[in-house]
């Protein structure tokens, strides 16, 4: 019970947390590993859980989303398809030893983005030319696909990052991740659900409360201090990578 209890609170948190800053699964990951899931079956669940909440904040905002020059919207939803699908079965083909040596270096990596983006990163300027070409961001919007499919953590970042180089507005660019990171999901949670790898009653304590989170926690979470709550999401992230660290 205290594991549901656990699992629901930081469903709630996770979907405030993805529709203001995002971040998301440093919260819904360790609960389900406190809740007694392996690494993996805890990474795909969370994936799982998070997944209707995107669909939401997708569509909500589907009207700003829009391809880049030379680049369509409908070849960025086709390649981010195709990732999430090749993402999810490399997943499910690791075995679960593999993919529990592997996850503190993918927290690690994800924390890293998620701070760069957050911090570092300098936006570019209004009339600045985009610093990457039409084909190198179909081809790295592929690679965060499959990366989403495997493991998810910081693919937000890693998106609008790569649109915005790409020569999309913010505004614009974050729409449009919101969209394709529903997308290369659908594939993902398809693959897991009809593989059977879902513990239904987490992941559907987890999926209500996401959605709670992301149309009531909005409301709370934009009267608090953006910064506040990215350093909160880094500091989460430093002390899950340190933990499993530790445990591994």
């Amino acid at each position: 019970m205290l594991g549901y209890v656990l699992v629901g609170i930081a469903g709630f948190l996770a979907g405030a947390q993805n529709a203001v800053a995002g971040g998301g699964s440093f919260l819904t990951f360790p609960a389900l590993l406190f809740a007694g899931l392996d690494p993996r079956a805890a990474n795909i669940n969370s994936t799982i859980a998070l997944f209707p909440a995107q669909v939401t904040m997708g569509w909500a905002g589907r009207g700003m989303a829009q391809g880049v020059a030379g680049l369509s919207l409908r070849t960025l939803f086709v390649v981010s398809i195709i990732g999430g699908a090749i993402g999810a079965v490399l997943l499910l083909e690791t075995p679960v030893t593999v993919f529990t040596h592997l996850v503190p270096w993918l927290i690690l990596f994800a924390t890293l983005v998620f701070v760069w983006g957050n911090f570092f990163a300098r936006p570019r300027q209004a009339g600045e030319a985009p610093a990457l070409p039409p084909r190198l961001a179909v081809v790295l919007q592929f690679i965060i696909a499959v990366y989403g499919g495997y493991f998810g953590g910081g693919i937000g970042i890693l998106m609008l990052a790569a649109l915005t180089a790409a020569g999309l507005a913010v505004r614009h660019a974050g729409a449009t991740k919101n969209v394709l990171a529903a997308v290369m999901n659908v594939s993902a949670v398809v693959i897991f659900v009809v593989r059977g790898h879902v513990a239904w009653g987490l992941a559907a304590d987890q999926c209500v409360t996401a959605i709670i989170g992301g149309y009531i926690g909005v409301a709370i979470l934009r009267r608090a201090p953006i910064n506040v709550l990215r350093i909160a999401v880094a500091a989460i992230g430093t002390a899950l990578t340190i933990g499993m660290f530790l445990h591994g």
